[in-house]
């Protein structure tokens, strides 16, 4: 690889390093406040059921709870240890020694999110959670900082957005035709699953605005992911051209993403993807690729190069697939996956908003609100900002109206509000009952849509709700459990 004898990539490894390592630990910070009440012990979803269950028919991704008995306090106690070790790697603690220590750091930080992970069940069934693990992995192969990062790595995470980019921009082209009619940004900042302060104002922009954000998108998913791999005729072409478009292709990536960050929330997917955007972004620098690099750790990075090769193929012929897979896993331990988002754009936004009643007769009660800290509810509310922070449970019920049946998890979510379970409350912004027991519980749908203007300015809204349905009738506790 002497072509790259010009360029030097340790600015990248730099925010490579302690970008995925800040995204490490927002990931178990949120799993360290939710974790336990959707899925521990006494959750929406026990993951002690799951486990017991995969004992028998032994099949579940590696987790390290198959071998150390899950408890709620084991599950804080990974937490809290993951969190740490990312705050290491942020401030650069593990990369002041041999390459093998950050290796060690970013290899704990793998394996113990895809134990939390392979027990998630639908709360962790999201694209990003994938993306994080395939990003620690790599991460962990970057080197030390007294040591040249294997430039063999940094084209792995080349590879890594391509995949993600190109895959998400083939999903939208095979996908609904309101992303090749060039009218899916009319819907989209309406109705995605999480919108957030700004989203209201990127909806009313003009109609032309809006088909100029999906030939933006086209541009930046199916063509500038090529873009992206320019700087590999270095590897022939010693010369800066290459370079410079690999890093003005990374930009515009990054620009593309900014837009989505501040126009709606969707977790760390959008900062995941301009922290790995900065790998091909290289500045000048001295001696050739490979030279100070220990000759153990060069084995060892070529090694993983080499079985990135063998499973890169599945992923790269998802990509070319008519029946191409979004979000998928090619394999146990979430390494070369294939990735994508938003095939479809969903044209109306159905909120269920659960109701509550201290009454005895619920045909003569005065209904109250269960509020969510992210999803619409309140019609006066503004759209909170929270990404990159993910609130699962408002994200899953975003997904509820989408299928035609209760979710099990949704039935749960019923009862432990019926039994004011304090820490399924505590997943929410507001209680109507502050912590007291409500007698009845329904559930109800509206259509929602942005106010206009207009609208705004008369009725002091940023929602209007309409189309009200019943979907599940008064409950009581006694009636649930039966």
């Amino acid at each position: 690889m002497d072509g790259f004898a010009a360029v030097d990539f340790q600015l990248a490894r730099e925010v490579l390093q302690r970008g995925i390592a800040a995204l490490y630990l927002i990931a178990f910070t949120s799993t360290l406040n939710q974790f336990p009440a959707l899925l521990g012990e006494r959750g929406l979803l026990p993951a002690p059921e799951l486990l017991d269950w995969a004992g028998r028919s032994k099949r579940l991704n590696p987790t390290l709870f198959r071998w150390i008995r899950y408890t709620d306090g084991r599950l804080r106690a990974l937490c809290v240890a993951g969190m740490l070790v990312a705050l290491a790697l942020i401030l650069g603690v593990p990369q002041l020694g041999p390459s093998w220590v950050p290796m060690l750091c970013f290899l704990a930080l793998w394996l113990g999110y895809m134990s939390v992970m392979s027990i998630g069940q639908t709360f962790y069934g999201f694209g990003w959670e994938m993306l994080l693990l395939e990003a620690g992995f790599l991460a962990a192969f970057l080197g030390s900082a007294h040591e040249p990062p294997p430039v063999h790595i940094v084209v792995l995470f080349w590879w890594l957005v391509f995949r993600l980019e190109f895959g998400a921009g083939m999903i939208k082209m095979r996908g609904g035709r309101e992303w090749r009619d060039l009218t899916a940004l009319t819907y989209h900042h309406e109705t995605q699953p999480m919108p957030n302060p700004l989203s209201r104002q990127a909806h009313l922009l003009p109609r032309w605005v809006h088909k100029g954000e999906v030939i933006g998108n086209h541009v930046a998913q199916l063509l500038i992911p090529w873009l992206l791999l320019a700087p590999i005729l270095g590897l022939w072409v010693p010369d800066r051209v290459p370079q410079l478009i690999g890093a003005g292709a990374a930009a515009i990536l990054i620009l593309s993403q900014l837009w989505l960050v501040v126009t709606g929330n969707f977790a760390w997917l959008n900062w995941s993807t301009i922290v790995l955007a900065v790998s091909a972004i290289a500045v000048p620098g001295v001696g050739g690729a490979t030279d100070g690099i220990p000759l153990y750790w060069l084995i060892v990075t070529l090694a993983v190069t080499a079985l990135y090769l063998v499973l890169s193929w599945a992923p790269a012929r998802n990509l070319a697939s008519r029946d191409q897979r979004m979000n998928a896993a090619f394999n146990r331990w979430n390494l070369a996956n294939a990735y994508g988002a938003f095939g479809t754009v969903t044209k109306r936004r159905i909120e269920w908003i659960i109701e509550g009643t201290a009454s005895e007769d619920p045909t003569r009660a005065d209904w109250r609100e269960y509020g969510f800290k992210g999803k619409p509810g309140d019609q006066r509310r503004v759209p909170p900002q929270f990404a990159p922070y993910h609130l699962r449970l408002d994200w899953l019920m975003w997904f509820l109206p989408l299928g035609r049946h209760l979710e099990g998890w949704f039935q749960s979510l019923v009862v432990k509000l019926l039994e004011a379970d304090r820490p399924t409350l505590r997943l929410l912004r507001d209680d109507p009952f502050g912590g007291e027991r409500p007698r009845w519980i329904r559930v109800v749908s509206y259509r929602y849509r942005f106010a206009t203007r207009a609208e705004r300015r008369e009725h002091g809204v940023i929602w209007i709700r309409d189309h009200r349905r019943v979907i599940l009738d008064p409950v009581t506790l006694d009636r649930v459990r039966r």
